[in-house]
């Protein structure tokens, strides 16, 4: 697994929105969607606050990779469902986003359920 550098962690870490695409089987992207991640230690984290039936997870899980626009950083990505930091990504989700209807959305039983790990490629 490649790793984040430092600078471009920093920059999506402290970007408001994420674009994200799926990869679809011929190769090509989808089309580019805005969600909210957050950083954990040095890793990426999204989720999707409607659940595994939205289109944009439903199109990163048939190939499990992707790319990612924010903060100025632009990169071809690989997907990987990870719960093991759960707690910590709510807490991040509360601290950059607050604590409207969006963010109990996106910290939701049905949304936890499609964390993903973003790692580089």
């Amino acid at each position: 697994m490649t790793e984040w550098n430092s600078a471009e962690l920093d920059a999506v870490g402290r970007a408001g929105e994420l674009r994200i695409a799926g990869r679809r089987t011929d190769g090509t992207l989808r089309k580019l969607i805005i969600i909210w991640a957050v950083r954990v230690n040095r890793c990426l984290y999204v989720r999707s606050a409607n659940g595994p039936d939205a289109a944009w997870f439903r199109g990163t899980q048939s190939v499990g990779a992707g790319r990612i626009e924010s903060g100025g950083v632009v990169k071809d990505v690989t997907f990987t469902r990870d719960d093991s930091v759960d707690e910590e990504i709510d807490a991040a989700y509360r601290r950059k986003c607050g604590s409207d209807s969006a963010v109990r959305a996106i910290t939701s039983d049905l949304a936890i359920s499609t964390t993903l790990r973003v790692d580089p490629t």
